[in-house]
């Protein structure tokens, strides 16, 4: 099992919900440093107020939009408190009406992301290893009829992340690449769906009520179980309260 214990992490979208949680976790579990991504400064500046009144200074905000960002924000990361032993690509948005945003954030930020750290952490090119944790869903391999380009997006996480972490790219570099998708959560996000095509909202939202719902507080323990079991190229569920399990499809 790998240790929490002294690590360096960053989480993309880390400022509330899930992405708080997984910090949250993780320095309770002894990791040394949190780096904090998010968009919104004013959720920033909570965060790291509240991991200060709990943890100490075990956090550090950058404002970071990961559609842009990315080179700027990996040379301040890397130069001032690398190297990094995590990366969560967590950022996510649910917005049917912009396909291009959708991908942007979904899909193309987290390829970006994780081959940008998956080449500065693996082993054969002078790393020394790591783990990338990406964040998927359900709706990365089961099917709604109301989201197709959330699903476009977290299927092509799903299936990258597979790829990348398989174990002939795992021996050669020594780079965990994990898949974690959650159920249906009490986050912002949830809270604010938008879908394609309006009139069918509501059925959506029935639709949805029937699934098992979770509170962040229970992807922040998933994430620290996945990291500490997982092998890289496998998929994990947390869904309905439930432990972290590994999935196959």
């Amino acid at each position: 099992m790998a240790s929490v214990e002294g690590i360096t992490l960053v989480v993309t979208g880390g400022a509330e919900g899930l992405g708080f949680s997984m910090v949250e976790n993780f320095l309770q579990g002894g990791a040394k440093l949190a780096i904090i991504l998010d968009v919104n400064e004013q959720k920033g500046a909570e965060a790291i107020k509240t991991v200060k009144a709990k943890y100490g200074d075990k956090a550090v905000f950058l404002k970071c939009d990961v559609t842009k960002d990315l080179d700027a924000v990996f040379d301040k990361v890397m130069s001032e408190y690398g190297p990094v032993d995590l990366l969560v690509n967590n950022a996510g948005v649910l917005a049917e009406h912009s396909y291009n945003k959708t991908i942007d954030i979904n899909t193309t930020a987290v390829i970006a992301w994780s081959l940008k750290f998956y080449d500065a952490m693996r082993k054969d090119r002078g790393g020394r290893g790591g783990t990338i944790i990406n964040v998927s869903s359900i709706y990365g391999y089961r099917i709604s009829a109301y989201i197709p380009i959330y699903h476009a997006s977290k299927f092509a996480v799903l299936g990258f992340s597979k790829s990348l972490g398989h174990k002939i790219n795992f021996e050669r570099s020594g780079v965990r690449v994990v898949t974690l998708c959650p159920g249906p959560t009490h986050t912002t996000l949830a809270s604010n769906v938008h879908i394609r095509e309006d009139e069918f909202l509501e059925d959506f939202k029935e639709e949805v009520k029937l699934l098992e719902w979770q509170t962040p507080e229970s992807i922040g323990r998933g994430t620290v179980a996945i990291y500490r079991q997982a092998a890289s190229g496998e998929v994990w569920l947390v869904e309905g309260e439930r432990p972290a399990e590994k999935i196959n499809v």
